[in-house]
């Protein structure tokens, strides 16, 4: 596989997040389903409509997330919808609840580590083109969070998630609390969820991570620890292990002190694996060159 290209800048505004997908050189086609990350109610470090305004707009995307697995303000499709309305992502956009109703999409997981089906909200087969808008942070049961989770347990519906932390024996759960599977294979069963959503995709999804708020909680988290790094930058790719993997270097090369204590999240809980895992499936790789915008 060739080596990938990453492009990176310092400057963190919503009109370089368009930036920096503009430098990718596609354009994503037909309807375009934008996923974020909508936040949990009390949660400070996630990033608002306000900031994702422009660049999905200048998709004409629609704003989709799905239901948690956990409890919280998103578990349940009424509670979800008003924290939408709440955070106000309804006042700036579209948005589609993926799993609002079932049942769920099944996705083929092909030679997978651990599953062989993925289920997602069913909603996602309304579109024909996927933009992933991550904010890279730390993640309680991942060690970290990034695209890769947005394609794997950010597009699950809620039985599809616990499938995926369960490592695929439990596909009838709605909390996967006492269904966590060993750590490795979780961070592989996250690999093969993302490898099925890439797949439905081909060649019709772009990639931004935004290195900001860099808690080592997740913005799932309603109790959520303060950032304990200073804002790194913007990275944008074609490859998500790769943008993933970039991310991953940036905060190992960083000369912030801050950066033991995320360091030490994402290690805990080995992490990297679920990138050493996706690379293996081979819908793409760690090797890539940073391209640098400045």
């Amino acid at each position: 596989m060739e080596r990938a290209k990453v492009y990176f800048t310092k400057q963190i505004t919503p009109e370089t997040v368009v930036e920096m997908y503009g430098r990718l050189g596609v354009r994503l086609p037909g309807k375009v389903a934008v996923k974020v990350h909508s936040g949990e109610e009390g949660n400070q470090n996630y990033l608002h409509p306000e900031f994702m305004r422009p660049m999905v707009e200048a998709v004409n995307g629609t704003v989709v997330e799905c239901n948690t697995a956990y409890d919280g303000e998103r578990n349940a499709t009424d509670k979800h919808r008003r924290l939408l309305d709440a955070h106000g992502w309804t006042a700036h956009f579209p948005v589609d609840l993926l799993d609002a109703e079932g049942p769920d999409l099944c996705l083929p997981v092909k030679n997978g580590k651990v599953l062989t089906q993925n289920l997602v909200g069913k909603n996602l087969a309304h579109y024909d083109s996927l933009l992933v808008l991550s904010h890279f942070k730390g993640h309680p049961a991942g060690g970290y969070g990034g695209a890769l989770k947005q394609l794997s347990i950010g597009c699950a519906s809620t039985v599809g998630k616990c499938l995926i932390h369960s490592g695929g024996t439990d596909d009838d759960q709605t909390t996967v609390w006492g269904h966590m599977a060993p750590q490795d294979i979780f961070c592989e069963a996250m690999a093969d969820a993302a490898a099925s959503v890439v797949e439905l995709f081909r060649g019709r999804a772009a990639y931004v991570n935004m290195m900001c708020n860099l808690s080592v909680d997740c913005d799932c988290c309603a109790v959520a620890e303060d950032p304990c790094m200073a804002d790194i930058g913007i990275l944008s790719s074609l490859d998500p292990v790769a943008l993933d993997q970039a991310c991953m270097d940036l905060i190992y090369q960083s000369d912030d002190p801050g950066k033991a204590h995320f360091i030490e999240r994402v290690e805990s809980l080995h992490g990297i694996h679920t990138i050493e895992a996706a690379a293996e499936l081979g819908f793409g790789t760690r090797e890539y060159d940073l391209i640098r915008v400045d």
